[in-house]
C-alpha cells in the first residue's frame, strides 16, 4: 500500500483542529495514506466498512465504531456492501495531543501496535463528534478541541486490551509544557535544556523515546505551529511573527515554513482567512 503523507497545517488552516463528515459508497476507498503531524479520531456513525493498515491488517467497522489513528499508521477507509460507511474524523496537531496528554496524565494509546478501536453507543458518539462538528462550522478554538478530547477519551476508557502508560518522565511533562510559551519558545533547545535540567544526551534520548523526535525537531514544530496560529488570527507581520516564534530571521522563517507547509506564511494567511469566512 502506497501511502500519502499528509501535513496537518495544508488542512486546518492556523485552526486547532479539522473536521468533517466523509461518507464512502458500498465499494469506494480513500486513497492509502499516512500522518506526518497529527492524530485523528474517526466515528462511524451508520453504515458498515473497513480499516485497512499498511501491514496489511484490516478490521471491519460499523456504526458506534471509535478509532484513533496515530501519526505513525498507514490506513485507508472503504465502504462495504450494501449501503457504504458514513463517519466524521476529527484532526488535531501531534504536538497538542501529546500536551493534553502531559497535562491531563491520561492514557495517549501511542504504544499499540494498531489503532485504537472500540465500539461505543451511537447517541454518545454522535454527541460528541457532533459538538466538534459545530464548533468547526464557527472559529473554533483551543477550548472547543479541549471540549472533544475530554469526552472523546470517556467514549474511549472501555476500550479493550488497554496497555500500561508509557512512564514519561514528570520532568519531561513540565519541560515540554512549558516550552509552548512564547518565552520560552524564543529560547529554542537551550532553553529546553534549561526547564528540563538534565544533559543534552538525556534529553535527546528522553525525547527520542517518549516524542519520536529529536529536541531540535520538537521545538521547531512548536515554532511553526504557534507561528500558523499567529497568522491565521492575528494581525501581527511576518516579520514579529518570526521573532515572537523564535527565528533568527523572516528569510530563514519563510523557508522553514515553505518547507513545512509547502507554501508561503503570507499566502497561509489569505488561505486561512478565507477558511473562516462563513
Amino acid at each position: 500500500m502506497a501511502a500519502t503523507l499528509l501535513n496537518f497545517e495544508a488542512h486546518a488552516l492556523g485552526r486547532p483542529f479539522h473536521a468533517a463528515s466523509v461518507s464512502f459508497g458500498p465499494r469506494a476507498a480513500a486513497s492509502p495514506h499516512g500522518h506526518a503531524d497529527f492524530f485523528e479520531f474517526m466515528a462511524v456513525v451508520s453504515g458498515t466498512g473497513g480499516h485497512r493498515l499498511a501491514d496489511g491488517g484490516a478490521r471491519p467497522l460499523s456504526a458506534g465504531d471509535l478509532v484513533l489513528v496515530r501519526p505513525r499508521d498507514e490506513h485507508l477507509i472503504y465502504g462495504s456492501p450494501p449501503a457504504g460507511m458514513t463517519f466524521v474524523n476529527v484532526a488535531f496537531a501531534a504536538d497538542a495531543w501529546r500536551s493534553f496528554v502531559d497535562l491531563t496524565g491520561v492514557d495517549g494509546r501511542e504504544r499499540e501496535a494498531s489503532p485504537p478501536c472500540t465500539s461505543v453507543p451511537l447517541a454518545a458518539l454522535t454527541s460528541v463528534f457532533d459538538g466538534a462538528l459545530d464548533a468547526f462550522g464557527r472559529r473554533p478554538t483551543m477550548l472547543d478541541l479541549v471540549r472533544f478530547w475530554s469526552g472523546a477519551i470517556e467514549l474511549m476508557a472501555d476500550a479493550p486490551e488497554p496497555y500500561e502508560t508509557a512512564g514519561r518522565p514528570e520532568w519531561l511533562t513540565r519541560a515540554c509544557l512549558a516550552m509552548r510559551r512564547e518565552s520560552n519558545l524564543r529560547g529554542g533547545v537551550p532553553r529546553l535544556l534549561e526547564l528540563a535540567s538534565v544533559s543534552p544526551a538525556h534529553l535527546s534520548r528522553s525525547m527520542r523515546l517518549h516524542n519520536g523526535v529529536t529536541p531540535t525537531q520538537f521545538v521547531a514544530s512548536l515554532r511553526l505551529e504557534h507561528a500558523a496560529t499567529l497568522l491565521a488570527a492575528g494581525s501581527a507581520t511576518v516579520t514579529e511573527i518570526a521573532y515572537r516564534c523564535g527565528f533568527s530571521s523572516q528569510s530563514y522563517f519563510t523557508r522553514c515554513f515553505r518547507d513545512a507547509h509547502g507554501l508561503s506564511p503570507r499566502t497561509f494567511r489569505q488561505q486561512a482567512r478565507r477558511a473562516f469566512v462563513p
